[in-house]
């Protein structure tokens, strides 16, 4: 029994990247395929480099020249390649490398991850757009339209930070386009980036504002004043 664990443990482990499962096919690449690939890394885990087709073969359901062309195919489609190195001794030899593999399986992971931001991108643009239209209680114009998308297209303000300049608008009660575009104006040229920073910007200037404001009756009700964007 000890034995028998013991070549267990020898037989040794391969590690290999979840995301090779998870995009395989969107590489291309069929069961099969997956199946020989991860014999190869088995073989060149145990130190076997170069693991002929019979070997390979051997471990799997596929016949010794279906092996033999699907190596073949693998390495035309650039998912491993054949190198020639050399030993200490000066002798010439071939082993396998699944480097193509792994810059293959990174570019798939790239373009997943572009991917996925462009459509979280789009998801904020749309919001934005959502978010503009039930405020102003219509459908916005094209010039208000074209706004929206030169703010973030042409001025690269962050969608958050466009409804951050929106609510500070409806705050001062002046909702249109002019004014919030001088609140994005006035944001960039101060550095504001996120959406805390525009907090702490409008409570200084509201702030202030507070202490110009005269003393009035306390039976009289003193509004909040809120900064005029479009006096700067």
């Amino acid at each position: 029994m000890k034995s028998n664990l013991l070549a267990w443990i020898q037989e040794g482990n391969i590690t290999v990247p979840t995301l090779l499962f998870s995009e395989y096919r969107n590489l291309n690449l069929s069961e099969v395929e997956l199946v020989l690939l991860l014999n190869i890394l088995t073989f060149l885990e145990s130190g076997n480099e170069f693991p002929t087709p019979d070997e390979l073969s051997a471990r799997m359901t596929i016949s010794i020249s279906e092996c033999n062309d699907m190596l073949r195919r693998l390495i035309q489609r650039g998912f491993i390649e054949i190198i020639d190195e050399y030993s200490h001794e000066g002798i010439r030899f071939e082993k396998y490398s699944v480097k193509p593999l792994w810059e293959r399986l990174v570019e798939q992971f790239l373009k997943n991850s572009k991917n996925n931001k462009e459509t979280e991108k789009k998801g904020e643009e749309t919001d934005v757009y959502t978010c503009f239209e039930k405020e102003f209680g219509r459908p916005l114009s094209p010039f208000e339209c074209e706004s929206l998308g030169m703010w973030m297209d042409d001025d690269h303000h962050d969608p958050v930070i466009i409804k951050a300049a929106l609510r500070e608008a409806v705050m001062s009660g002046k909702l249109n386009f002019r004014y919030i575009d001088r609140i994005l104006f006035e944001w960039k040229k101060n550095g504001i980036k996120t959406i805390e920073q525009a907090k702490i910007h409008g409570r200084k200037f509201r702030q202030k504002q507070t202490q110009k404001v005269p003393p009035k009756d306390e039976s009289h009700q003193t509004s909040v004043p809120f900064y005029n964007w479009l006096e700067q």
